[in-house]
């Protein structure tokens, strides 16, 4: 058993900087019992520890000092919210419920949408020939995991290994295998990877403008929006070379929101923990406040601040409609003969499921046409993402238990287009329900 948390990372993967930066909050607050470390999750530990624990060798995951295991950021969150419940990150369903819903869409657009682009522009500046290009300093980061004891040129060349011997990197056009064939797998080639990457644009447009009137989603302190957007913005858009540089020019307050959240290197940033000082006009002592906007707290009485309104609306324009149809999509195979109740699905993956590579990829049964933007494509069906829905539909439904939450969901809602729907999610997710196991899904029999 652990004495405190561990949490197995990497700090260039995608979800670790989620959790990592939630782990500091709590521990910020004292509220995480023991504390945690962090731990690299090399692959001694992978094959060693994680994959006889969890299943799985993908991080982070989170050993708790009883000896529990938790794969999934999502459920990482949930599993200490529950254990250590003061300074939540997630507003009360019933005071707060407005706040509380927007908290788990932005949750799931970063976890689940704002990934492929992001996922994209770390691999599109590693091609081969690319005029700007960040593959050295990838290699380094991956080699760092893969020969952790090496020097800095072994470090490199095993990362570099690494890329041509799993992901194909110089023929990454030509026949994209691994992360490549990940990215065609969840709906990006030629025709839309542009449109992709306005997307991305628009949402950090968008926040740009945001953390210009407020330090975090909700107003002066982070809440499971925020850390789930540390998904997307720390490793592959903050941390890498040329995101990072462009993330740096042309949306300064997303960057400095990052190092906020993230509480390291941040005392210009203005962190959670941080106090400004004045000085007393009479004594000359040193007089503190908080460093962050509002006071340091969410904003009141369920305010959702109308610059982030278009943030949301992202969700709705965009993803929403992709989500709608993965449902009718999943809802047919799960009743066709091609699959056993209560039987597995694919998994959570970057790439399609192995065990399912003919249905979800070409015309099988488990990919679906998809608009974005203005361009159109195929993509696969990733039976997580309805696990995360079911998610929003139990959340949904603490929001609305009286007619006073009811009311705000719904007036929230009716501003956006077919925001509407999500009050049906119920009867949309009959037939379509996931269990999850670990890192394992299965279908739940009606």
């Amino acid at each position: 058993m652990a004495n405190m948390y561990r949490l197995f990372s990497w700090e260039h993967s995608y979800f670790s900087g989620k959790a990592r930066a939630y782990l500091r909050w709590k521990q910020h607050h004292g509220a995480l019992g023991p504390g945690f470390e962090d731990v690299l999750a090399t692959p001694e530990l992978a094959a060693g520890l994680l994959i006889p624990k969890s299943g799985t060798p993908a991080v982070p995951q989170l050993e708790a000092p009883d000896g529990t295991w938790v794969q999934d950021t999502s459920e990482i969150i949930d599993f200490v919210e529950a254990a250590h419940p003061e300074s939540p990150v997630v507003p009360d369903p019933v005071m707060s419920p407005r706040q509380c819903l927007a908290s788990y869409l932005i949750e799931l657009l970063a976890d689940e949408w704002i990934l492929v682009p992001s996922f994209w522009q770390r691999w599109y500046y590693s091609e081969d020939g690319r005029e700007l290009s960040h593959r050295a300093f990838n290699e380094q980061q991956w080699g760092a995991v893969l020969a952790a004891d090496m020097p800095g040129s072994a470090r490199r060349a095993a990362g570099a290994g690494f890329f041509e011997a799993m992901f194909g990197i110089s023929a990454s056009r030509s026949d994209p295998k691994g992360t490549y064939a990940g990215l065609v797998h969840l709906g990006v080639d030629e025709k839309t990877e542009h449109a992709w990457q306005a997307s991305q644009h628009r949402l950090l447009q968008r926040l740009e403008v945001h953390f210009d009137a407020h330090d975090y989603v909700f107003g002066g302190q982070p809440s499971l929006a925020d850390f789930g957007l540390m998904g997307p913005l720390y490793a592959h858009l903050y941390r890498d070379a040329v995101s990072g540089f462009a993330l740096r020019i042309w949306f300064p307050l997303v960057a400095e929101w990052v190092e906020r959240t993230n509480a390291e290197g941040a005392l210009n940033a203005r962190w959670y923990g941080q106090k400004l000082y004045s000085l007393d006009a009479e004594s000359g002592a040193l007089v503190g406040r908080p460093a962050t906007s509002d006071g340091g707290e969410w904003l009141a009485d369920d305010v959702i601040p109308d610059t982030l309104l278009p943030v949301l609306a992202i969700f709705f324009e965009e993803m929403w409609p992709v989500l709608r149809d993965a449902v009718g999509v999943l809802k047919s195979f799960i009743a066709s003969d091609a699959h056993e109740s209560g039987g597995e699905l694919p998994g959570k993956s970057f790439t399609a499921t192995p065990e399912f590579l003919d249905l979800q990829t070409g015309d099988g049964a488990l990919t679906h046409e998809y608009r974005i933007g203005a361009a159109s494509g195929r993509r696969m069906v990733i039976p997580y993402q309805i696990w995360m829905l079911g998610r929003v539909e139990r959340v949904l439904a603490a929001c609305t238990t009286d007619a006073a939450g009811r009311t705000a969901i719904e007036e929230l809602l009716a501003g956006f287009e077919g925001g509407s729907e999500l009050l049906e999610l119920d009867s949309l997710l009959a037939g379509c329900r996931i269990r999850k196991d670990g890192g394992r899904l299965f279908s739940i029999p009606d």
